[in-house]
C-alpha cells in the first residue's frame, strides 16, 4: 500500500516509481519521526499584523550530499535526486546503515537571463545529520557527491503545497514584491528548502533568498 501511494505521487510529477524503492521507503516511513533539523541562527523577523511574513537567518558550513540534474521538467528533477538521496541514507553508503533525515533538504535553482523560468538544472542536497559530520558516509553511487557547503546567509519566506516551477516563479515574484528593491541579495540564484516528503499535499516550503 504505501509503495502504492508513493507511487501515485510520483506519477503527478511524471517519474516512473523503480521496485527498488519499496525499500528505502518502507525505512523513511519507520523513521519519520525523528528528523534532525540543520543547525542556523536567526538573526532578524520582519512581520505584519504580528505575523512573521520572513526571517533572515545565518547557516555554518556543513557537508552536504549533492545530485545534480536536469531533467525536462522541475518536479522531475527533484524527484529523481530524491530517490538517489534516499538509497544513500538508506543502506547505500560505507557504513552500510541508515543515516537518519535531516531538514530541510535544498534545492538550489537558477534563473534565465530573462527570469521567466527556470533553468533545467536543479542541485538537490542532504545534510549530513551532526554525528556524520566529521566522517561523512561515502555514496555508492559516483552521482552523489559529498561536499563542504560554505556558511550561508538566507531571507527565508514560508509556502505551503506543491512546488513546481510555476508555484516557485510565483513565489519569488511575491517576495520580491515584499521585499522591494534591494541589491542586498542574488538574483539569479534562489533555493527552495522542502521540511515534508511529497506526498503531504499541503506540506511546508521555504523560498530563499540569497544574501550577498
Amino acid at each position: 500500500r504505501l509503495f502504492a501511494h508513493w507511487e501515485a505521487v510520483a506519477s503527478t510529477h511524471r517519474v516512473n516509481l523503480p521496485r527498488d524503492m519499496a525499500g528505502p521507503i518502507a525505512q523513511m516511513a519507520r523513521h519519520s519521526q525523528a528528523r534532525e533539523p540543520v543547525p542556523y541562527v536567526s538573526l532578524s523577523q520582519h512581520g505584519k499584523c504580528d505575523e512573521a511574513a520572513y526571517e533572515e537567518r545565518r547557516y555554518p558550513a556543513g557537508k552536504w550530499a549533492c545530485v545534480t540534474m536536469g531533467e525536462p521538467m522541475y518536479e522531475q528533477s527533484i524527484s529523481m535526486s530524491f530517490m538517489k538521496l534516499m538509497r544513500y541514507i538508506c543502506k547505500e553508503n560505507s557504513v552500510g546503515c541508515h543515516l537518519g533525515m535531516t531538514v530541510p533538504v535544498l534545492n538550489e535553482i537558477h534563473l534565465t537571463k530573462e527570469g521567466t523560468e527556470l533553468e533545467r538544472e536543479v542541485l538537490t542536497a542532504y545534510y549530513l545529520p551532526g554525528e556524520f559530520q566529521q566522517n561523512p558516509p561515502v555514496p555508492r553511487d559516483p552521482e552523489i557527491h559529498v561536499t563542504e557547503r560554505a556558511p550561508l546567509r538566507v531571507i527565508t519566506r514560508v509556502f505551503y503545497g506543491m512546488t513546481t516551477e510555476e508555484t516557485i516563479l510565483r513565489e519569488i515574484s511575491l517576495f520580491w514584491e515584499l521585499l522591494g528593491s534591494t541589491d542586498t541579495v542574488l538574483r539569479e540564484t534562489y533555493i527552495v528548502a522542502s521540511y515534508e516528503n511529497p506526498s503531504i499535499p499541503q506540506r511546508r516550503n521555504e523560498i530563499w533568498f540569497i544574501c550577498r
